[in-house]
């Protein structure tokens, strides 16, 4: 299966027994690092810590493009939810969770407790950003 990535199955297993994440292709990252636990909480009752190694951080910064900037504006003047910032927020979440899961991956980490996002906008210029950053310590867990 690992075959697909340029690399044998062997060569693939070996990186991942060795924590040699930064030499894996970015698919089989992506795979391990969907195992990651995220949490808000400090702890969980079914884990025990049993490591606490790094705080991690990932940084996502999404455009809002023209034309979501004209509704969101139309949709403040009338009220109502705009489906488009809705979608934007949700990637970007979305994208930056995965991010953080990837971060703790490369420290050794199975799981980021305390996970904390903050979103922020940044304008100027006629231009308008969605800045997110997800932080969390990055611990390995095992189960009780």
């Amino acid at each position: 299966m690992f075959g697909l990535f340029g690399k044998s199955e062997e060569q693939i297993q070996e990186l991942i027994d060795n924590k040699q994440y930064d030499e894996l292709p970015a698919e089989v990252i992506e795979r391990l690092a969907n195992d990651i636990i995220l949490t808000t909480e400090n702890g969980m009752d079914e884990y025990r810590i049993t490591e606490r190694i790094e705080i991690i951080t990932a940084e996502c910064v999404f455009g809002m493009n023209i034309f979501k900037d004209f509704f969101a504006s139309i949709t403040d003047i009338f009220g109502g939810r705009s489906k488009s910032s809705q979608k934007v927020l949700r990637d970007a979440r979305m994208t930056c969770l995965a991010e953080l899961r990837r971060e703790a991956l490369m420290v050794g980490a199975n799981a980021v407790v305390g996970i904390d996002m903050s979103y922020n906008e940044i304008s100027g210029d006629g231009k308008s950003m969605l800045f997110l950053v997800a932080s969390g310590t990055a611990v390995t867990v095992e189960a009780k």
